[in-house]
């Protein structure tokens, strides 16, 4: 699998008050991004005009949280562009546990 270089992320008033309803800020997000311990999923389902993902990981004060996202711009170095995030449910948070033991 081929690395990807991300250029930054992508924030205005429609996602930005999409993710705070749930009560992550800006920071808990991008943070969850750069942190080791993540997955990230392909969101066959919701992938209509452009390629949707999932993440789930843990934020900066270790709480586990969802992120769907989409990456925008330029192919070699796009940005990540959140569509909504949120606190994981618990079936969530069980399948992620189980993911991370198998990869270590």
């Amino acid at each position: 699998m081929t690395a990807l270089r991300i250029a930054g992320f992508d924030w205005d008033d429609g996602n930005w008050i999409k993710c705070q309803k749930h009560g992550l800020a800006i920071e808990d997000i991008e943070a969850a991004f750069r942190l080791d311990a993540l997955l990230v999923m392909r969101d066959e389902v919701h992938s209509g005009e452009e390629p949707r993902f999932v993440l789930l990981a843990r934020d900066s004060e270790d709480h586990p949280i969802f992120v769907c996202f989409t990456l925008r711009g330029a192919e070699r170095s796009p940005l990540i562009r959140p569509i909504s995030a949120r606190r994981m449910h618990k079936k969530e948070l069980v399948a992620y546990e189980a993911r991370r033991k198998r990869g270590q």
